[in-house]
């Protein structure tokens, strides 16, 4: 396991320094808002495996299934998570009150009611110089073993595939040409001092199961500018539930999912091992690209750049297939991602004429996601009998009183596939 996970921190630090772009500079002058809000949203399901921060790591894709908490309750950072449910996350901060502790958000009857409580967290960690996204660069110890990356949906692995990294002897030049992971998530939700989230131990209610954030919303508290009151439309509402099928097809992996009419676009990406110190990847995109970058919140703007470099799956698509060969008896680690679109909002609205200053009194970010994952080749079927022993052994015990119908033998089971990618 140990090979294949600083496999991953080397090359997703290999890939960003390789990837920084110069900043622009804007002609406007812009001063930062006296009010800043960050609203996350997330709905996931399929096996609730921990995947959190820049896409997940195979460790944290074990949590839920060996008993690590996380997936407990309402707790914040949920939204990064993987824990099935729906989850909404919220940060505000008031240049005015850099110490708040406190704050109310003001939601829709059709969200909850009264209104959402927020708390700065004890302990919680300085608050960052910049409200910008930044991007830390580790310098973990060199892996061994080879990198393979295929690409693009389809029947049969094409022509050229895979490329293969030596990552005992690679070099970061190779690691950057080897190696693309677009990624343009900025800073959300997050925990600070002197910024109240939500939710917090004194209000952890749970996301009513049809709870809509469509409608008005306020935040006040001291420090906070005033009026600062938004309306949230249907297409940063809660998404529903992204559902993966899975069947096979001459040893191809066909996957179908149900279309979400506020999807902007998807992703998949499946992870692995050959059963050597290989470690596997996949992806949807028609274009060399790992996803490491591409599992989390996206703005519109590289959205819309990466669906016309077929990076992305275009919000119509409902189907892809995985080719047969890339796994080979293996089993592969299975995320698909359906982007919301992001809001981003402000007042006064910015000035049209770049000479005039623009000086906001309050803004707020809120990002949109849907992710589900489980095992390739694993059926949604299977992955509910997963969590239920007592399910399977009825089902192996139906099976065996039916042997002579011909019915398609038994998947394996999470930890049995798991065993066969770490090698354990």
């Amino acid at each position: 396991m140990k090979p294949i996970l600083n496999a991953v921190r080397l090359v997703v630090t290999a890939a960003f320094a390789a990837s920084a772009a110069n900043p622009v500079l804007a002609a406007q002058e812009v001063a930062p808002p006296q009010t800043q809000a960050w609203i996350d949203i997330a709905t996931f399901s399929g096996m609730g495996m921990p995947m959190g921060g820049m896409g997940g790591s195979p460790t944290g894709a074990l949590g839920s299934m060996f008993g690590q908490k996380g997936g407990g309750g309402n707790n914040f950072g949920n939204t990064r998570t993987m824990s099935a449910g729906r989850w909404v996350d919220v940060t505000v901060r008031a240049r005015a009150n850099p110490n708040l502790e406190e704050a109310q958000q003001a939601v829709p009857d059709g969200f909850m009611a009264p209104a959402l409580e927020l708390k700065t967290p004890r302990n919680a960690p300085p608050a960052p110089l910049r409200d910008d996204e930044e991007i830390k660069h580790e310098n973990p110890e060199k892996p061994k073993g080879r990198m393979l990356l295929y690409w693009g949906c389809g029947n049969q692995i094409r022509q050229g595939q895979p490329k293969v990294l030596d990552m005992s002897t690679a070099s970061m030049d190779d690691y950057g040409k080897f190696f693309v992971a677009r990624s343009a998530t900025q800073r959300g939700a997050h925990s600070a001092a002197g910024r109240p989230v939500w939710p917090n131990p004194e209000d952890s209610r749970m996301v009513p199961a049809q709870a809509s954030l469509v409608g008005e919303h306020a935040f006040s508290g001291k420090g906070i500018a005033d009026g600062f009151r938004f309306k949230i439309p249907p297409a940063q509402d809660l998404m529903p539930p992204l559902t993966l099928e899975q069947t096979d097809k001459n040893g191809a992996t066909n996957l179908n999912w149900n279309s979400i009419a506020t999807a902007r676009a998807y992703f998949v990406s499946a992870m692995g091992s050959n059963g050597k110190e290989d470690m596997v990847m996949w992806t949807s995109s028609e274009v060399p690209d790992t996803g490491f970058g591409l599992m989390d919140y996206q703005t519109n703007v590289a959205i819309d750049r990466w669906l016309k470099e077929k990076v992305l799956l275009m919000p119509a698509t409902t189907a892809c297939a995985v080719p047969k060969g890339i796994f080979g008896e293996h089993a592969g680690m299975l995320r698909l991602i359906a982007y919301g679109n992001e809001l981003d909002l402000a007042h006064p609205p910015r000035p049209k004429d770049p000479k005039i200053k623009w000086e906001p009194l309050w803004a707020v970010k809120l990002r949109v996601k849907a992710v589900t994952n489980g095992m390739l080749g694993m059926s949604g079927q299977d992955m509910s009998s997963a969590s239920d022993p007592g399910r399977n052994a009825r089902r192996e015990r139906s099976k065996e009183n039916n042997a002579e119908t011909g019915e398609t033998p038994r998947m394996p089971q999470p930890v049995e596939l798991l065993k066969g990618i770490f090698g354990r």
